[in-house]
């Protein structure tokens, strides 16, 4: 729950923004996992064994060797101790089991959880990885696939940040992130008087961790990395991957109607260090737009975000709380840090 104050100020970009605070989790008091999981088997019991007469599912070769990889449930030497049908009819009746928090009985649970188990059988639909990974196995994992998560100009932030990814990989999310607040490349560090590396540098830093950890022990997670237009070092983030060393990243340039501006007019635009807020440099709009269009031609990234036009509209049901900044790693789902 977040509250929102009566003042203003700008964020590092020079947007004016409300101020906020927000009350800590602990001050809520929301139950636990836990005390839901119990509540619900205190009002309908434990999950059923398969019921008879529900269809097989419409599995081909390959969805079947997927599912024995990735989410049938096995025991500590890694053998599957569950069928296909007996994944989705877990999965099934754990979230339809829900219901029982708002009235249904376990009569009521039980046709829900069939009627579920016969659409995912099907293959019409499919919930998303960490809920197939995660639901009815009471290892505690989320299932949310989709997180994006702050970086802060700083040894600290950047790597919090790092940690909370490798947490959200390892349960099966992914992962974006807006590298706008770091200083760009060159830049003085004051507390070490030493040069800052720049956004691109640790991007390889997160790169190099998502190589490391699967997610679940299944796969390797996903992220998205988005830079304004307007950081100093955008030239360097529109190419980063057509070097290698940033091969788990989806990348989006986020394009401000400044710079849109500048490119219908042919003019140059600013570059703002995110630090301080100064203009430090000029680029040539269309340049830079060809710059983005032949990276995206040779390694079909970065992609483009029209961060103003999204902040603008519809995209952000609650501007009050500020600018949106990134998304989450296949670029469909806007999500405040």
């Amino acid at each position: 729950m977040i509250v929102r104050s009566k003042t203003k100020r700008k964020n590092g970009n020079g947007h004016a923004v409300h101020a906020v605070s927000k009350l800590s989790l602990e001050s809520l008091k929301f139950p636990s996992y836990q005390q839901i999981k119990e509540e619900i088997d205190k009002k309908v019991g434990k999950r059923p064994s398969f019921p008879k007469g529900l269809p097989k599912g419409s599995w081909t070769e390959q969805s079947l060797k997927v599912l024995e990889e990735r989410y049938l449930f096995k025991d500590e030497k890694g053998k599957p101790i569950e069928t296909p049908e007996e994944t989705i009819w877990r999965v099934a009746w754990e979230i339809a089991s829900a219901e029982a928090r708002w009235g249904k009985s376990r009569s009521q649970v039980k046709e829900i959880a069939k009627d579920f188990y016969k659409l995912m059988a099907s293959r019409e639909f499919l919930p998303n990885s960490p809920t197939l990974m995660n639901a009815g196995t009471g290892n505690m994992l989320q299932y949310s696939a989709c997180f994006v998560l702050p970086v802060e100009d700083s040894i600290a932030g950047v790597f919090d940040a790092l940690k909370y990814q490798a947490l959200i990989h390892k349960s099966g999310g992914g992962t974006g992130f807006s590298f706008t607040r770091l200083r760009p490349n060159g830049s003085m560090v004051r507390s070490s008087s030493g040069t800052a590396s720049g956004p691109v540098s640790f991007m390889r830093i997160f790169d190099a961790a998502t190589n490391e950890i699967k997610q679940g022990g299944k796969r390797r997670g996903a992220n998205m990395g988005i830079l304004r237009i307007d950081h100093p070092d955008i030239l360097e983030f529109i190419h980063c991957k057509e070097t290698g060393g940033i091969t788990n990243f989806n990348i989006s340039v986020a394009i401000t109607d400044e710079f849109m501006d500048a490119y219908y007019k042919d003019k140059n635009y600013k570059l703002i260090n995110p630090k301080n807020g100064k203009v430090v440099g000029a680029l040539s709009a269309r340049k830079v737009f060809d710059e983005i269009a032949e990276g995206a031609w040779k390694t079909g990234d970065p992609g483009m975000v029209f961060i103003d036009r999204r902040n603008r509209g519809f995209s952000n049901p609650v501007p009050a709380l500020g600018p949106i900044e990134a998304t989450n790693p296949c670029g469909e789902q806007e999500l405040y840090p």
